[in-house]
């Protein structure tokens, strides 16, 4: 057990029931980062398979939300693809507790890059890049795989309820020279990092609330969208690139791929740029999971927060 995880299991207000989710955690990890990738990755396709069948709550919240994106599918290409969603959360649950273990070399035998110049043109602009991404594909694995190319990044994350899961994921994900930016210092630690050319990724597809998100288009129907990437772009003159790892099928491989840099339209009037700015970053990543649906975290409740007045979703 690391120092970070010791120093947060000191702490008086660790909870029992917080040390033995940590155990659970720490002896899964430890048992599947043993055994041989492709027999971690099996059984961790058979766990998202029970997770299918058993977790009822977030499968009908999945099937709700391919309702609402693909409307013209029937419901059973609808279920085909949610449990695939699972089978592929399987097999990143396996690739994380192989992490540790990972080499450069080692894992470009079943990574590699597509678009990489699109990133480097945008990093050797000096000015900062940030990376436009979601919980499509293996997003756990994208930017450790990254800095273990020598390229570490930043990346904007929200605190696991459990410190000590925090710290034992966060300690996985920084091995190779990655950093957490809190949510709760996102706007100091993104303008510091863009002002000093560093590189950070933004999950950018999750459910938000006003003010910190605005109503743009997801798939036809408003979503609320953080905004701040926009804002940033546009005060730092930051470089926006969209960067996806996804599972290619046929190759059996990751492929870490980086779009061309995305225009950031700067009219002058902040709150219209943030707007349309995030509409047109939301549109690229609706292009990407319409590409690869089975890959897209159908399950969160992305439609959550409505417009006032309008009735709820789920």
């Amino acid at each position: 057990m690391s120092e970070a995880i010791q120093r947060e299991a000191a702490k008086a207000d660790i909870s029992f029931r917080e040390r033995a989710e940590f155990a659970v955690v720490w002896l899964a990890v430890g048992t599947l980062g043993v055994l041989p990738r492709g027999l971690a990755r099996a059984i961790g396709a058979a766990v998202g398979a029970v997770a299918y069948r058993g977790l009822g709550r977030l499968r009908k919240v999945g099937l709700r939300n391919l309702a609402l994106a693909f409307p013209e599918k029937t419901e059973a290409e609808r279920e085909a693809i949610l449990q695939i969603v699972y089978r592929n959360l399987g097999y990143l649950l396996a690739e994380f507790t192989k992490m540790q273990g990972y080499t450069a070399e080692s894992a470009s035998r079943f990574i590699r890059y597509e678009g990489l110049e699109n990133y480097l043109r945008a990093r050797d602009k000096g000015k900062g890049v940030l990376v436009l991404t979601g919980h499509l594909g293996a997003w756990e694995l994208s930017s450790f795989y990254h800095s273990l190319m020598g390229m570490p990044m930043g990346m904007v994350i929200r605190r696991l309820d459990n410190p000590l899961v925090d710290a034992f994921v966060n300690r996985v994900r920084c091995m190779h020279g990655n950093r957490v930016i809190h949510k709760d210092d996102f706007a100091r630690g993104l303008i510091a990092s863009m002002r000093a050319g560093e590189t950070v990724g933004i999950l950018m597809d999750t459910n938000m609330t006003p003010p910190q998100g605005v109503f743009v288009p997801f798939f036809g129907v408003e979503a609320c969208t953080a905004s701040g990437m926009a804002r940033i772009a546009l005060k730092t003159g930051a470089a926006v690139v969209p960067g996806f790892l996804l599972w290619h099928e046929a190759e059996k491989k990751y492929v870490l791929r980086f779009g061309e840099e995305l225009e950031v339209v700067n009219t002058g009037d902040a709150e219209a740029d943030a707007v349309s700015n995030t509409a047109r970053f939301t549109e690229v990543m609706e292009a990407y999971i319409r590409q690869y649906p089975e890959q897209w975290l159908w399950m969160h409740r992305r439609w959550k927060t409505r417009p006032v007045g309008e009735a709820g979703i789920y």
